[in-house]
């Protein structure tokens, strides 16, 4: 299976926050954001694989800075890692005040996807070849994480 470059499915998408989006005080729900960051991470590891993915886990999902109705919102998803049926894609979200232009990360997350066939079995994933130094940075980093979340669920099937 010939590999893909992590440029190939990059992902970059922007909604706006609208008053449906949050509570009473105008801060967009944790979850909103949360959606669009699964959707998004989950359309870049579709375009990698060319096949179903699913979601398995979300590590590391971090809210920075509250999100407030009005605000343009980017969701920019990235390959990270590539294994033989997985894939980890990092997503960082920006939010942007529309009036003064500045520019804030409000939250990121790296999430996990396995590839399924068409019955619902775990199948190959193209390898991940990197274009950079950021790419070769993110995949080390990635595998590392990689280790942690392997050692974990070992750790609970024992225990």
């Amino acid at each position: 299976m010939p590999g893909k470059h992590p440029s190939e499915s990059r992902l970059a998408t922007a909604t706006l926050m609208v008053p449906l989006d949050a509570n009473p005080y105008g801060s967009v729900h944790g979850g909103v954001i949360m959606r669009r960051i699964d959707e998004a991470a989950a359309v870049a590891a579709i375009r990698h694989a060319r096949k179903n993915m699913v979601t398995v886990s979300i590590d590391r999902l971090h809210f920075l800075m509250p999100v407030h109705v009005g605000e343009l919102v980017f969701f920019k998803a990235n390959v990270n890692y590539a294994g033989r049926t997985s894939l980890e894609v990092g997503v960082r979200v920006e939010a942007e005040d529309l009036f003064t232009g500045v520019v804030r990360h409000v939250a990121s997350a790296y999430l996990s996807f396995v590839a399924m066939d068409e019955h619902q079995k775990p199948t190959l994933v193209p390898p991940l070849i990197p274009e950079d130094d950021e790419d070769r940075r993110r995949m080390a980093e990635a595998e590392d994480r990689r280790r942690v979340r392997l050692g974990q669920c070992i750790d609970r099937s024992i225990g």
